[in-house]
Parts: C-alpha cells; structure tokens; sequence
C-alpha cells in the first residue's frame, strides 16, 4: 500500500520516498530542521562528520591536482553585484539574439542571483554607504582579486578553491541537503592563458567527480546542458546529477567553462611570452551538500542509512555483549580490538551504553555504519568477533586478522553499493520509443539532432526536461528522433529536483 509503514515506524522508501527521506535524515540524527528560519539545518554532529569526510575526498583530489586552498570574505559590495548582473544580462543577451557579446554594451535588466541573495544594509546603527550581499558564490568576490594575482604567463594556470557557506534565498519548499537556503559549497575556480589550457581543465574536472563519485559508490550522469539551461556567463555547461530512487535527477555538481568573457568584464589579462596582454581564460567546478542527500537517498533502506565506508563517520561500531554474573570483560576486549582497528586508520566506535543490545543495533543500523563488530564471552573464548554487515549478511572474523578481515569486509560493502546503484540506474534509464507513453519515475534518452522547437515539443508532450547531451554519445550513428537525421548525439530527459 502506497504510504505505508515499515518496521519500527519508519515510512517505506519504496512507497513513500518523500515521507522516508526527511523522516531519515533527522532520525539518523544527520541535522535538525527546527531552527527558527526556514531552510536553514542545524548540522548535528554525526551529520557534519559525514559532510566533513566527503570534504576530505574533495581535499584530496585538490591537493592531487595542483589546487591551493583559500577563502574569501562572506561579504560582497553591491557594485560587484551589478558589474555580474551587467555581464550575465549581456551574455545572455548575445546568445539569444546569436552575435557576439563584445559588439553588445552591458544591459541594465537584472540578472545572475540579484534576486535571490540576503542583504546587509545596517552596521549596528550606521547605515552602509554601499550595502552588502552574503555570496551565493564567489565568482565577483575571487575575480576582483585575480587581476592583482596574475599579471605574466608565468602565473598562469591560476586554480584555487574554498569550502565556504553560500546563501539563497530559495522560494520553492526546502528539503535537507536538497534544497536550502543556507549552503555548504564547494568551488574551484581557475585561469588558464587560453581555451584549450581551459578545455583541459574541465576534462580533469570530470575525472575528479569520477574519483570521488567511486569513493561515493554514487553513478551519476554527466550532461552537457542545452544552450537554454546553460549558466548565461557561461560558454558552455556540464552538469553532474545523481539519480534518485524515484527517479528524479539531483544535480550534485558542475562545471562552467567561460572563455575569456568573465575576465573580459574583470579585466584579468597576462603578458604572454611575446610581451603582450591577453584575456585569461576561465573555468569553475562546484559541488554541494546535496551529494550527502544522494547518499542518503541512493543507499538508504527501509531500515535507515547506509553509509559507504569511505565516508562513513564510523565504519565500525563495537557492541560489547554484557552479561550480568559474567567474569569475562568484554568491554575491555572491545577496547582493544577497536584500538588495533583505529592504529590501523580505521574509524571506530565502541558502544559501551548500558542498555539493552537490540536498541544499540537499532540505534546504529539507522544511522548506517557498514559493519557492527559483536563480542561476547564466547566470541572472546572462540578468539573471533560476530560481524554483521549493513548490506546484509552476518559472519564470524578471526581476531588474529582483524584489521585484514574488517578491511576485505569493508571494500565488499563498498562494491555492493555500488553494484545496488548501479542495477538501480540501468533499470531507470529506458531509450524513449513514444512521447506519448512515458512511464512516471523514468528517465529517457534518444538520439536527437532537432531544433530547439523539437526540444520544445518533447518537454511538452512528456513533462520531462532535457539534461543536456550525455558526454559519451552513441558509438554510432542513429536517426534523430525527431528530425530523421543521422546523429551521435544522446540526450537525455528526466524529472529534476
């Protein structure tokens, strides 16, 4: 029955997604939502270390590539404003009439997030000579500094990045991670002295959300969004979007090549080797917090979380089995077959409430950790701990090898989430045959080389909304869906969040 409620009250994810997600979120004890502004969650403490590890993956792959670490002021003076909303009007401009932005002047119509950022306006009770924004990102903020840090082709490329907290004021209902107006975010921005550097760039982007995608055990698509859905200060843009259980895409991340047109508005230039001034290119990739929402909303089960090992905030939980009259301290050997287990990197807790032993596997099954270690005296007397495994499926490990069997039993975990996901993806991606026949939690691809009218007509005729051409087109020719042409070329359609 549609709604209704699995074991221990928690609603069916299969039923019910959207009474099971924010029942799992705050159950898990990820955030609070009962802050008093809308759409901005109290991070509770296993929550943020969640968040906190994935941050660490992003680190990793900063350090890897060559990214320095900076951060920026919250603050952002409205002229910055107004100088994007100048550029990002003309841009978009320039593409809708089909000539070049630099035969347009910068258009006084309102664009970029003017209408969506928080305002500061008073200083205790000084009114600001020019008013303050809170930054719903940083391009404004990083390129007013940029032409002070670049001045030849020996500073170049440029690429730094920031974990910072944005703000929007989103209008539509909020949902944890999903959509809020409080963000944790990521983003590298970068300068590249031409196109092709830039190019470059946005391929080794790419490869990053393949890394840290697999540490996620998350598939996602990649998508070139159409020339509609294409950040207007953009040249071109890449969406990366996780696919929810019911079928609904969620965009985690993206990419933005821009040319040379910010750096244009900015005047960022080098001298080249040839002693003369050139127009920097430019590139940013950003994710958010919405990739925990994808954990939690992939992986999850009508049990609770499930969290992949990489980013779990424990991957082991020890119960210690305490018998009364018993002469055997099992919480001591817990104690110390944890402390083997942290010595060997991995991330450990022992469960040492007085409480009875089916509540502790409740507590922590909600929460997701991939493997529960129980010791008893007789697992103490055998010398084996009783491993039970999130994914399902219990079994004795050797104390002897303990580090070894907890570290198999981990990545096996890992690789059946991914598995899970995967299965899950290939079962909702369908190849469309009838615009007429589009089945509710879906999603749809099709050779297509038509017109933006065709586009047009398809979202209308099914409801569904073009996520832009998948990167890795058909490996061979197929008939345009809706023009007849031959094409490569594979979009893709689905129901976003």
């Amino acid at each position: 029955m549609a709604g209704g409620k699995a074991k221990r009250g928690i609603p069916s994810k299969v039923d019910d997604f959207n009474a099971w997600y924010p029942f799992i979120v705050e159950a898990a004890e990820l955030v609070d939502k009962r802050y008093p502004i809308k759409g901005m969650d109290v991070w509770r403490p296993y929550g943020w270390k969640a968040m906190k590890m994935i941050d660490s993956l992003t680190h990793k792959e900063m350090e890897r590539t060559d990214h320095d670490e900076v951060n920026f002021p919250l603050l952002i003076p409205e002229n910055l404003l107004e100088k994007e909303n100048a550029l990002v009007a003309r841009l978009k401009r320039a593409r809708e009439e089909g000539v070049d932005p630099d035969e347009l002047r910068d258009h006084v119509e309102e664009g970029g997030f003017k209408k969506e950022v928080y305002w500061v306006k008073h200083a205790g009770e000084n009114d600001l000579d020019i008013p303050m924004f809170l930054r719903p990102t940083s391009e404004t903020a990083m390129y007013t500094m940029f032409p002070l840090w670049i001045r030849s082709h020996k500073d170049l490329p440029l690429k730094v990045y920031q974990m910072v907290n944005t703000f929007r004021y989103e209008t539509k209902q909020t949902r944890s991670f999903i959509r809020v107006r409080e963000i944790h975010f990521f983003e590298a921005h970068t300068a590249h002295k031409d196109e092709d550097c830039a190019s470059r760039q946005i391929g080794q982007d790419l490869e990053i959300v393949d890394n840290i995608m697999h540490e996620l055990c998350l598939p996602v698509i990649k998508a070139k969004r159409p020339i509609w859905d294409t950040f207007p200060g953009a040249w071109y843009t890449i969406g990366i979007d996780a696919i929810m259980p019911n079928g609904r895409t969620l965009q985690v991340a993206s990419c933005h090549h821009y040319r040379d047109q910010w750096a244009k508005a900015f005047d960022l230039t080098y001298e080249n080797l040839e002693a003369e001034q050139e127009y920097c290119h430019q590139t940013t990739y950003g994710m958010s917090e919405r990739l925990l929402g994808a954990i939690v909303g992939m992986h999850g089960d009508d049990n609770g979380l499930i969290m992949p090992p990489s980013i779990a905030p424990y991957q082991i939980v020890i119960c210690p089995l305490i018998r009364k009259n018993s002469e055997v301290d099992t919480i001591s050997k817990s104690r110390e077959i944890a402390s083997i287990l942290r010595n060997s990197g991995l991330r450990v807790k022992v469960d040492e409430r007085d409480i009875h032993a089916g509540q502790k596997y409740f507590d922590w099954e909600i929460k997701g950790v991939p493997l529960r270690l129980d010791i008893g005296p007789r697992d103490i007397e055998n010398k084996s701990v009783y491993a039970a495994l999130r994914t399902g499926g219990k079994r004795p490990l050797t104390m002897e090898n303990i580090v070894e069997n907890c570290t198999e039993v981990l990545s096996e975990i890992s690789e059946v989430l991914r598995l899970r996901a995967s299965e899950h993806c290939n079962n909702i991606i369908q190849t469309i045959t009838d615009l007429n026949s589009i089945e509710d939690g879906k999603i749809y691809e099709m050779a297509f080389d038509g017109t933006d009218s065709h586009a047009e007509t398809i979202e209308r005729t099914t409801g569904l909304s073009f996520l832009g051409d998948a990167t890795e087109p058909y490996a061979e020719e197929r008939k345009c869906f809706m023009s007849g042409k031959p094409t490569t070329r594979k979009v893709l359609l689905s129901k976003s969040y």
